[in-house]
């Protein structure tokens, strides 16, 4: 079973998936892990793509700087992994900003029965071409004022990214309660970085041209994806779950147009 587990930055998908796949262990279900953001590409990689198709491209975050042959690689090696045959899972160093040599990757020597794929845009769909004409801040509005940055993320997001999620089994959202909240959340994560001293840590500054990459598809997330997860955790600013929604559909059908509510607890 792939399980997807989706969620704005910062919003605890990487905690969550842990949790989830202790559970599933303790209860005798091999599980692993995958982070949508140990695939991005490296920062030679992405610099060419700068020099190819856009210059906002040298900075990872958006679909289309993600290696997802390799991800789809990953997953199946991890489906029929053995002592002999080991699937091997990447690690990408954020505070390096380059993916971690395979030496130090995991090895897995199992097939697990449950893999949790999470990350920031796992399951969102593309926005519309008419979407994409206004600038939503001035880093769109300076830096791509032909969209050609935009219009090149939006097909990758048609493309590749969507066969991906026809990958998953299993949809989970981590809904934030607005998109405001996301400077915050991921200024928690590069403190940490910042503490540690690790070299491409990025100062209040950095930070927020880097969130402005996402800016446009963090607020198409919250509101696309409410419609495509299975089961929705709706968080408050302090991400605390208040509370629980499960859609009420069958498996493979188009999304409800209700949900079902249940308590957190």
């Amino acid at each position: 079973m792939l399980l997807g587990v989706s969620g704005l930055q910062g919003s605890g998908k990487s905690t969550l998936a842990r949790q989830l796949a202790a559970s599933a262990r303790a209860r005798g279900i091999p599980a692993v892990v995958l982070s949508i953001d140990d695939f991005y590409l490296g920062r030679r990689a992405r610099a060419r793509l700068a020099r190819e198709v856009h210059p906002l491209l040298a900075t990872r975050g958006v679909p289309g700087t993600h290696d997802l042959d390799l991800m789809h690689a990953t997953i199946d090696a991890l489906a029929r992994a053995t002592c002999t045959r080991p699937a091997r899972i990447p690690r990408f160093d954020k505070g390096r900003d380059t993916r971690r040599i395979p030496s130090r990757w995991r090895r897995v020597d199992e097939r697990p029965r449950l893999v949790i794929l999470e990350g920031w845009c796992v399951g969102l769909p593309p926005q519309s071409a008419s979407a994409l004409r206004r600038p939503c801040n001035a880093l769109e509005r300076h830096e791509d004022p032909d969209c050609s940055w935009r219009r090149w993320v939006n097909a990758r997001l048609a493309g590749e990214y969507a066969a991906a999620w026809l990958r998953l089994d299993r949809l989970v959202l981590l809904q934030a309660p607005a998109a405001c909240v996301v400077a915050r959340w991921r200024g928690e994560q590069e403190r940490a970085l910042l503490a540690r001293e690790a070299p491409h840590a990025m100062d209040a500054a950095a930070m927020h041209r880097f969130l402005q990459h996402t800016e446009r598809l963090g607020r198409h997330a919250l509101r696309t994806l409410p419609a495509r997860a299975d089961l929705r955790l709706l968080l408050d600013r302090d991400r605390r779950v208040r509370e629980m929604r499960r859609a009420m559909r069958r498996r493979g059908a188009a999304p409800a147009r209700a949900d079902q509510t249940c308590s957190s607890r």
